[in-house]
C-alpha cells in the first residue's frame, strides 16, 4: 500500500485527531454524499451515533461538535476556528442545522447524536453510524465509518477489508518494513528522505512536495506562536491553566540565563510541545503527527532543530518532515497509530520515534543510525497506555508530548553516539508495540475508564 507524507501530516482542529478530524471528516462525507446525489431536499432529520471509544470519550474530545460542524459541511483542515464556536450556539439555540451548508433540517442534539459508551462496533474501537431520513420516516442513507487514527477514515466496505483501502499507486521505492526501507537506502546510496521524496513524485512533483511541506511547517509554527500568546483556562471542567504563556515570559526575559544552565535548551523544547497541545486541546488549528493527541512531538523536536541546531536549513526542515513521514508509515501500515486501538504507545510513542530518527537524519546521521534512533524512541514507550482524565486531552497529555519531544532527542543523541548496529531492530518493535496493545486491557485505550482517568479526584 502506498502512503504519501501528506497521510501523515494533515491540517486539522483540536483535541483529538481519531475522535475530532476523523468524526468531522466522516459527517462531512456524509452530507457531501447526500448532496451529490441530489438527495438532499428529500432529508428531514439526521441521526449520528457514535461507539466504543469514540462513545466513551467523545464528549470530551469534541466528538460532539465535530459532528455537528461536519454535517453542515465544514472540513477540519479548512474550517475557520474562530467562527466554530458561533456556528455550534447557532446549531444548538436554534435546533436546525444546515445539512451540507444548504438545506436546513430540525436537530435535537439529545435525539439526533447518541453516545453509545458501552457499546462497540465489530471493526474498530472509533466506530460511527449516520443516518438521514425523511419526512415518513424512512431511510435515505445510511453509512457506518471508522476513524482509524490520524484522521483517517474508512467505510464498513474498506474496514472489513483490513481497515484501509489499499493505494494501488506505484511508487519509486516500495517498502513495507525498516528493513526494506534501509535495503533501498544501501542500493541506491540515499538517505531515507531521498527514497520517500522520490515515491512522493508519484502523486507530485518535487517542488509541489516541498510546498506542501513547507506550509506544513509553517502551521506547526503559527501553532507555536498562538499557544505561546494565549492564557487562561482550558475548557472541560478540569479547570487546568495554560502554562506556555508564562514559560515563554519567563524564558524571553532572562536569555542569558541559558549561559548558565545548558538544560536551558529543553526548557525551551518543553515550551514548543506544551504550547502546541495547549492550542489542541483549546479546538485550535494544529497538524496531525502523526495524531492530534500527539501534535506536539514533531514539532518541538523541528523547532528544537531550527533553533538550536547550528546551520540548520530550509533543506533540512524538508528531509525531517519526509523521514518522519517514512517512519510513520512503518507504523501505519505494520501496527497502529490510534490511541484507542494500542493506547498511547500508537500516539506518543510513534511521534517519538517518528522524530528521533528525523533529527538523526539532519544531524547526519546514516540510514542504519536513523533507525536506531526511531527504535530507540519505541522502545522505551512500549506499554504507555492511553488514560486521559475526564475523557480530555490535557492530562496527561499535554506533558506526555513534552516528555516524548526530549525523549526523541534523547534518542537521536544515543543513535549518532553508536554505529547504527543494535540488538532489537525497528521491525520488532514495531511488532511488539503492535502485541503489547492487542494484550493491552480495553480500558487503558482511550476509554477514560483506566489509569489516571480513574485515579485523580475531580475537584
Amino acid at each position: 500500500m502506498a502512503i504519501s507524507v501528506f497521510d501523515l501530516f494533515k491540517i486539522g482542529i483540536g483535541p483529538s485527531s481519531s475522535h475530532t478530524v476523523g468524526p468531522m471528516r466522516a459527517a462531512m462525507l456524509f452530507a457531501t454524499a447526500l448532496k451529490d446525489a441530489g438527495a438532499l431536499g428529500r432529508v428531514a432529520s439526521v441521526k449520528a451515533e457514535l461507539f466504543g471509544s469514540l462513545g466513551a470519550t467523545g464528549k470530551g474530545h469534541g466528538s460532539d461538535k465535530a459532528v455537528l460542524l461536519g454535517l453542515e459541511g465544514e472540513a477540519p483542515d479548512v474550517v475557520d476556528v474562530e467562527q466554530i464556536d458561533g456556528k455550534l450556539e447557532r446549531i444548538r439555540g436554534e435546533r436546525r442545522l444546515l445539512l451540507a451548508g444548504e438545506h436546513a433540517i430540525d436537530f435535537i442534539e439529545r435525539e439526533h447524536l447518541v453516545m453509545h459508551r458501552r457499546t462497540s462496533l465489530p471493526y474498530h474501537p472509533n466506530g460511527m453510524r449516520i443516518s438521514a431520513f425523511d419526512a415518513a420516516g424512512e431511510v435515505v442513507k445510511e453509512k457506518v465509518y471508522y476513524s482509524v487514527g490520524g484522521g483517517f477514515v474508512v467505510d464498513e466496505a474498506a474496514a472489513g477489508a483490513d481497515r484501509i483501502v489499499a493505494d494501488t499507486t506505484r511508487v519509486t521505492h516500495p517498502f513495507n518494513s525498516a528493513a526494506d526501507l534501509l535495503a533501498h537506502c544501501r542500493d541506491k546510496r540515499i538517505p531515507i528522505s531521498q527514497v520517500m521524496l522520490e515515491n512522493e513524485r508519484a502523486w507530485r512533483t518535487d517542488a509541489e512536495t516541498r510546498a506542501g511541506l513547507l506550509n506544513i511547517w509553517e502551521v506547526m509554527q503559527k501553532c507555536v506562536r498562538r499557544g505561546c500568546e494565549q492564557e487562561g483556562v482550558m475548557p472541560g471542567g478540569l479547570k487546568v491553566k495554560r502554562r506556555a504563556a508564562g514559560l515563554y515570559r519567563k524564558l524571553s526575559s532572562a536569555p542569558e540565563a541559558g549561559m548558565r544552565d545548558p538544560l536551558t535548551t529543553l526548557d525551551w523544547v518543553n515550551l514548543y510541545a506544551l504550547a502546541v497541545n495547549e492550542e489542541n486541546a483549546v479546538g485550535g488549528r494544529v497538524v496531525t503527527a502523526p495524531t492530534n493527541g500527539a501534535a506536539g512531538i514533531v514539532p518541538a523536536v523541528l523547532h528544537y532543530y531550527s533553533r538550536f541546531v547550528p546551520n540548520a536549513t530550509e533543506d533540512g526542515v524538508i528531509r525531517f518532515l519526509l523521514t518522519a513521514a517514512a517512519i510513520g508509515i512503518l507504523y501505519k501500515e505494520n501496527a497502529s497509530i490510534s490511541g484507542a486501538e494500542v493506547g498511547c504507545q500508537g500516539e506518543v510513542g510513534v511521534a517519538c520515534s517518528m522524530a528521533a530518527g528525523a533529527l538523526a537524519e539532519v544531524l547526519g546521521g546514516t540510514p542504519e543510525q536513523v533507525e536506531n534512533a526511531a527504535e530507540i524512541g519505541m522502545e522505551h514507550n512500549l506499554g504507555l497506555t492511553c488514560d486521559p482524565i475526564g475523557g480530555l486531552v490535557q492530562v496527561p497529555c499535554i506533558e506526555r508530548n513534552a516528555m516524548g519531544s526530549i525523549k526523541a532527542i534523547n534518542a537521536a543523541r544515543m543513535a549518532l553516539r553508536g554505529d547504527g548496529t543494535h540488538f532489537v531492530s525497528l521491525d520488532k518493535v514495531i511488532r511488539t508495540m503492535r502485541q503489547t496493545g492487542a494484550d493491552m486491557k480495553t480500558k487503558y485505550k482511550e476509554t477514560a475508564r483506566g489509569g489516571l482517568a480513574v485515579n485523580i479526584i475531580e475537584c
